[in-house]
């Protein structure tokens, strides 16, 4: 049995605000229930550092982050992990065993651009 997505319009689409970033600073988030990662990230002048615990750490180590271009969603309002201010929500799709592999574009872009 599948399970049909629900229809959206693209105006509740363009809503989501999905930008790219390049991590600055990774760090493990010891306190976390399950495996995570603390990452801040560059989204350009426009929307500046923003910081966000992913549970990534299955695939990622905190010093492979470092440089690397990801894709988050920048106008969530920020949530209580833990100890932790979450303000960006970082994407990724699930592998086989249900861990996050992060999506990231292909070649780099200027942080801060948006998905359209």
């Amino acid at each position: 049995m599948s399970i049909s997505p629900a229809s959206i319009s693209y105006d509740d689409f363009a809503r989501v605000d999905i930008r790219a970033g390049t991590v600055l600073r990774a760090e493990p988030y010891a306190e976390a229930r399950k495996p995570s990662i603390k990452l801040w990230i560059d989204f350009g002048p426009e929307l500046g550092t923003k910081k966000t615990s992913a549970r990534i750490a299955r695939h990622y180590a905190p010093e492979t982050l470092i440089g690397r271009q990801v894709a988050a969603v920048v106008n969530f309002p920020p949530r209580q992990i833990g100890k932790f201010m979450s303000e960006v929500l970082v994407l990724g799709f699930p592998d086989a065993d249900g861990e996050v592999v992060l999506i990231a574009p292909d070649q780099d872009v200027p942080n801060g651009g948006r998905l359209f």
